[in-house]
C-alpha cells in the first residue's frame, strides 16, 4: 500500500513537472484564436452590404470577446499539458489565421 502511494505521488510530481509554461500558452492561444476568428469574420464583414458592415463588426466583436474568454482556459490547459514548445512558439509568432492553423496541424 505504501509503495502504491509513493508511486502515485511520483507520477503526480512528474506530471506537474512536465507542464508547459501557462503564460506562454495563454499568449499562443489568444493569438491563435484572434487570427483564426478574425480571418473568417473579416471576410464575412467584407461581403456584407456596405451599410450593414459596421453593425456586423460590432456584433462579431462582442461575440469574439465571449468566445475568447470561454475557450482560452481550455486551450491553455491543453497547451500546457502537451508541453510542445515548437507549437507554442509557432502559434505565438503566427501573423495570419492560415499560419496559426498550420501550427496546430503539425505532427507532435
Amino acid at each position: 500500500m505504501a509503495r502504491t502511494a509513493l508511486f502515485v505521488l511520483a507520477l503526480a510530481t512528474a506530471a506537474l513537472g512536465c507542464k508547459g509554461d501557462r503564460n506562454k500558452c495563454e499568449t499562443a492561444c489568444r493569438n491563435y484564436a484572434t487570427l483564426v476568428y478574425w480571418e473568417k469574420t473579416d471576410a464575412e464583414i467584407a461581403s456584407a452590404p456596405e451599410g450593414a458592415r459596421e453593425n456586423l463588426k460590432k456584433q462579431r466583436l462582442s461575440e469574439f470577446t465571449n468566445y475568447l474568454e470561454q475557450g482560452v482556459e481550455m486551450c491553455v490547459n491543453q497547451c500546457s499539458s502537451a508541453n510542445n514548445d515548437e507549437q507554442i512558439e509557432c502559434m505565438t509568432k503566427a501573423k495570419t489565421g492560415a499560419e496559426a492553423t498550420a501550427c496546430s496541424d503539425k505532427d507532435d
